[in-house]
């Protein structure tokens, strides 16, 4: 489980590509304190695990899922990335639940500068925009955001000076992809929600046994 909180910008050192996967060595410091083989790593908002590491980085494996899933086939030799380790027990949630785990890329259409801010507008598929709430949560490569306005095909978000320059985020230009993570409460409930056969012994979780138990 991680929170959205960036802890460092590392740089990809190689991307060793198989047929239908890859092994990322990534340079990093800050995530090597008390990292141990086997630890989950967010990069670029994607949970990896730390297959070995240095002391100036960590290697990690990345399945053929996970490339079909994310803009993580894009990365090369020089890529800066966002960097976050597990979040601890006792640590603060200083974002937002972040699992990790892609549920599609965007494409950064428009930035825009408003006063200190930097605006981003990214562009979605549909399926990845019904979960996309103004004023709820989005992780962007990463990086726990509030969205500011939702439309049709893309939403919007607003940068503060502080996460433009302590992420990647802030050297994507109109044209690059990012990885998206949307709510994850809000897909539970969807799928909670939605009407289901019922098991032979007759029970399920329908809108109508809601209705009937004052939901």
């Amino acid at each position: 489980m991680f929170t959205g909180i960036v802890e460092e910008i590392g740089v990809v050192r190689g991307v060793r590509r198989g047929a239908y996967s890859a092994v990322l060595s990534i340079g990093a410091s800050v995530v090597l304190d008390g990292l141990e083989i086997g630890d989950s790593v967010a990069v670029n908002g994607v949970c990896l695990t730390a297959t070995s590491r240095d002391r100036g980085g960590f290697t990690a494996d990345v399945m053929h899922e996970t490339l079909n899933r994310s803009a993580l086939g894009a990365l090369a030799a020089g890529s800066p990335v966002n960097l976050e380790r597990a979040m601890p027990v006792q640590g603060r949630f200083g974002g937002h639940i972040v699992s990790g785990h892609i549920d599609g890329v965007g494409t950064i259409a428009a930035t825009r500068r408003d006063g200190n801010a930097v605006w981003y507008t990214v562009r979605a598929e549909p399926e990845l925009l019904r979960y996309v709430v103004e004023k709820g949560s989005v992780a962007i490569d990463g990086v726990s955001l509030t969205v500011a306005a939702v439309e049709t095909d893309r939403f919007s978000v607003s940068l503060i000076p502080h996460t433009a320059s302590a992420t990647a985020l802030g050297r994507k230009r109109p044209g690059d992809t990012v990885n998206l993570e949307t709510d994850l409460i809000g897909k539970y409930v969807e799928k909670l929600l939605q009407p289901r056969e019922k098991t032979p012994s007759g029970s399920g979780l329908t809108l109508e046994l809601l209705r009937e138990n004052g939901f």
